[in-house]
């Protein structure tokens, strides 16, 4: 059925959908539509996963959609750069000029423009559809989409062949779980149902995280290290793995690659070394391989035939922002093995499960359009330094334009100044689809009025379960707003590009997402379809590496010339590393914002409150500095002024830079990233933004 009318109400009908938004979950969506309005939005009890529960963010789209500053016609640049003075054109018009202009850049050289997007939707549809084969058929320069996720994803390729981990259902049924790196009630909600129903049936939950979070409050411990030190911690937990012999030698023997080379490494690091970086003391390191240890199985069941305690590890992204966050991963993504965690479908380890997914890439995005062109890549997390990069035979045409669609770079972005100076070219040419008149979006030539979830058709892979979801326009699009895909559509009609490609409608769009691989019936009728995935995929081995084992050493890292056994590298900006800026910044999502997506959202923004800054007492007091103070953060990128919030969710030494918020929001027009670095990690030229050492001073008493 398209729609569900309700038995209360008959005039009003449900329509199924899903959250577009850069959340593990991928919540299952019923709206509530009412004479062509949406008035209300909730979880599909229908949807396992999702279980009738949304996120405070989501439960209140319908406020996003219907936003009075949402922006619903084409929008032209009258004054300068950044001011944000715009005045209404007509779409024909705007079309038009920007199609122009392309041509005209695009005739020098097409690499001189550049797409930037993200994750503002996850949709496979609205995301690299359309867009790209748009820019593959101008030939235009390749965006490299790193600043979320790269390092990490790169590590489990690396070590468990892709993407893959165990299904999130089963954490339920672990009797021991490792939060690790994920604030989960914030960030994971549903995960934490499960992890909550296995600590109402007698699991031991476990944070580790440098900021004592909302998940930290509920779990038996907290082991606060500092930032860029879990793979030392994992290198700890291996050395006393090791000696004390909680090992399932058979699993190591019949499904790892390398173990003699990681045992060497791993007998390196006892608990005082690894209590010195870490930041920790030497029984947390103990106490933690004690409880992780417990969970060796060297079968499926024992003699008895009674199953053995299992272990789960639930990682997060946060942890590979880091310098050696790649080598991060892959360390935790090993633990697993040592103790036979595989051989239960309640044990392993779950980062992302995007690699279980048979998306048709090349039918969505088209590279063959490039016919046969190879033309340069620029990475997102360095945008700042390449919109400031002259032309070169190294870099090639300076970037002559930018679209940006799905992102926010100017709040998002690393090194903020240089993003800014960027952005306020004269001679860069930007144009930004957007629902909202965003920070970047105020250094835009064109503002193009995209359409939001309610309003368009898109289908949906996840991170975090293995379930496809099927998102239908519950209401026509407000205003003038046009789905991404209908925007590229008509550019590229304007363009003259003539395949037969750029006419396939979003249902057709939505179909050729996942081809044969998953019955599209099955999508339309009830919303979602799940993936027949192995309960435990790797209980036998069976990794989809090289060497179809676990590697622990990958000679593919070391072919290309890296150390192909992972290592603790320590942070490009260390602690301790430096007196003049002496302390480390995080800077976590704040709960009621999904990066720069609903801060402006009153109800939301409400809830937080306003830029923040977390120290702990220690920290605040040699520097005289008391709750709700305005503090300068600096290094040598940046200054940041903001309110400081006294806590202990800070440990000594580290302090938390709430966000993302907008820039323009904040005290002094800037947020936390105008002190974040551009340098990148150790595989996966991923963003290394909680890699940054600061220094905070006292600006002014609180009245």
């Amino acid at each position: 059925m398209n729609v569900t009318p309700l038995l209360t109400n008959p005039s009003a009908i449900q329509v199924r959908g899903a959250c577009p938004h850069d959340c593990p979950d991928t919540c299952a969506l019923l709206t509530t539509v009412q004479d062509g309005v949406a008035i209300k939005v909730q979880g599909n009890p229908d949807h396992a996963h999702t279980n009738g529960v949304l996120c405070t963010k989501v439960s209140r789209y319908t406020e996003r959609s219907y936003h009075a500053e949402r922006i619903l016609q084409p929008l032209k640049r009258v004054g300068a750069k950044g001011a944000g003075q715009f005045e209404p054109v007509s779409w024909d018009a705007a079309l038009s000029d920007i199609a122009a202009r392309l041509q005209a850049i695009a005739a020098r050289d097409p690499q001189a423009i550049l797409p930037y997007s993200y994750a503002g939707t996850m949709g496979l549809v609205q995301g690299e559809s359309m867009a790209a084969r748009f820019f593959n058929k101008l030939g235009a320069s390749l965006l490299e989409r790193t600043i979320c996720a790269a390092a990490g994803g790169e590590g489990l390729v690396h070590t468990l062949g892709g993407k893959l981990g165990m299904r999130v259902e089963f954490f339920a049924q672990a009797k021991l779980i490792l939060i690790w790196g994920s604030n989960s009630i914030a960030s994971n909600l549903h995960f934490w149902r499960y992890a909550n129903e296995a600590k109402r049936l007698g699991a031991k939950l476990i944070c580790i995280d440098p900021r004592k979070t909302e998940t930290a409050d509920k779990c038996h411990k907290h082991i606060a290290l500092l930032p860029g030190t879990d793979g030392a911690l994992a290198l700890g937990l291996m050395h006393e793995l090791i000696q004390h012999d909680w090992l399932d030698h058979d699993y190591l023997e019949r499904y790892t690659l390398g173990w003699d080379k990681l045992r060497e490494r791993a007998l390196q690091w006892p608990p005082e070394r690894v209590a010195a970086v870490c930041g920790i003391t030497p029984e947390q390191v103990q106490n933690l391989a004690r409880d992780y240890g417990a969970c060796v199985s060297q079968s499926a069941t024992d003699a008895a035939g009674v199953t053995p305690p299992s272990a789960a590890i639930r990682m997060n992204y946060g942890l590979q922002r880091v310098h050696g966050g790649g080598n991060a991963v892959r360390l935790i993504a090993s633990l697993p093995a040592l103790i036979g965690a595989w051989r239960q479908r309640s044990g392993g380890v779950l980062l992302s499960s995007s690699g279980t997914f048979p998306v048709q890439k090349a039918a969505l995005q088209r590279p063959d359009l490039l016919a046969g062109r190879t033309p340069r890549t620029l990475n997102m997390a360095t945008i700042g330094n390449d919109l400031l990069r002259p032309a070169s035979p190294e870099f090639g045409p300076a970037v002559a334009a930018l679209l940006v669609y799905n992102s926010n770079p100017v709040a998002i972005a690393p090194e903020s100044t240089k993003v800014v100076q960027g952005f306020a070219r004269e001679d860069l040419f930007t144009v930004v689809l957007e629902h909202f008149q965003t920070d970047t979006a105020d250094y835009a030539d064109y503002i193009l009025p995209a359409t939001t979830q309610l309003e368009h058709w898109d289908v949906h892979s996840s991170y975090g379960h293995t379930d496809v979801l099927l998102n239908r326009p519950a209401i026509a699009p407000l205003g003038q707003a046009k789905p991404n895909t209908q925007i590229f559509r008509e550019l590229a009609k304007r363009m003259g590009f003539e395949e037969a490609c750029f006419q396939d409608d979003d249902e057709a769009l939505c179909r050729q997402a996942f081809g044969d691989k998953v019955d599209f019936d099955v999508l339309l009728n009830q919303g979602f379809a799940s993936l027949l995935t192995p309960e435990a995929p790797f209980a036998q081995g069976n990794f989809p590496t090289p060497s179809g084992k676990c590697e622990f050493f990958s000679e593919r890292l070391a072919r290309q010339g890296q150390d192909g056994l992972p290592d603790h590298l320590p942070n490009h900006e260390a602690v301790n590393t430096s007196a003049t800026y002496p302390l480390a910044m995080i800077s976590p999502p704040a709960r009621n914002f999904l990066n720069s997506s609903f801060v402006n959202v009153k109800s939301l923004r409400d809830i937080e409150g306003e830029p923040l800054l977390e120290m702990h007492p220690q920290d605040a007091a040699l520097r005289g500095i008391t709750n709700g103070d305005t503090v300068r953060v600096f290094n040598d990128r940046g200054i940041h002024c903001c309110h400081a919030r006294v806590t202990e969710r800070a440990r000594v030494g580290v302090v938390n830079g709430l966000g993302i918020w907008w820039r323009k929001l904040g005290l002094d027009g800037t947020n936390v990233n105008q002190l974040t670095s551009q340098k990148l990690t150790d595989m996966g030229r991923g963003p290394t933004f909680y890699d940054c050492l600061v220094e905070v001073q006292l600006t002014s008493a609180k009245e």
